[in-house]
């Protein structure tokens, strides 16, 4: 029973990060139906949103972080220790109980993240809004994905994905 519980919980935690994310930027991006647009701004909009679409949701979210956070529960089901349990979200995610490589590349794309949001904070409407549009977009996306994921794995036909454990 606190496998199941541990394996939700991480599910949960992850899906929550990303309505989190949406929720705070979606004002950002619907602040653009206010703001007079150039034509700048439209091609801006036109060609960052499919791009971040394609890039952050599909490429990003779709093929390689929804399945692993999904594979990642499933495994805690299956074997998951106590405290991995209790830090569900995290494992889910590569931040603990990972190998090198997967620690190393959460913690970086974090950090990049981090960066960019704070340079983002500082741009003027409508580019922000434009970059949040497509942000919110790929966030969207990402979290559709992890719940495609979820109930493809639950049904026994989801892919097979490295779980990126440390060798014992």
């Amino acid at each position: 029973m606190w496998r199941s519980f541990g394996s939700y919980w991480g599910i949960f935690g992850v899906v929550a990060l990303l309505a989190s994310a949406v929720y705070r930027l979606s004002p950002q991006a619907f602040g653009l139906a206010s703001v007079p647009l150039s034509a700048s701004h439209w091609l801006a909009l036109v060609v960052f949103v499919p791009f971040m679409a394609y890039s952050e949701g599909y490429r990003g979210f779709h093929l390689n972080f929804a399945p692993r956070v999904v594979a990642r529960a499933a495994w805690l089901r299956e074997q998951g220790p106590p405290l991995l349990l209790l830090l569900a979200p995290l494992f889910c995610m590569g931040f603990v109980h990972a190998t090198r490589r997967r620690k190393l590349t959460s913690f970086g794309v974090t950090a990049a993240i981090a960066l960019v949001v704070y340079g983002v904070r500082h741009l003027a409407q409508p580019w922000r809004g434009v970059v949040d549009a497509g942000v919110v977009l790929g966030l969207a996306l990402g979290l559709l994905s992890l719940l495609y994921h979820c109930v493809k794995r639950y049904t026994g036909s989801s892919p097979v994905v490295p779980l990126d454990l440390p060798q014992r």
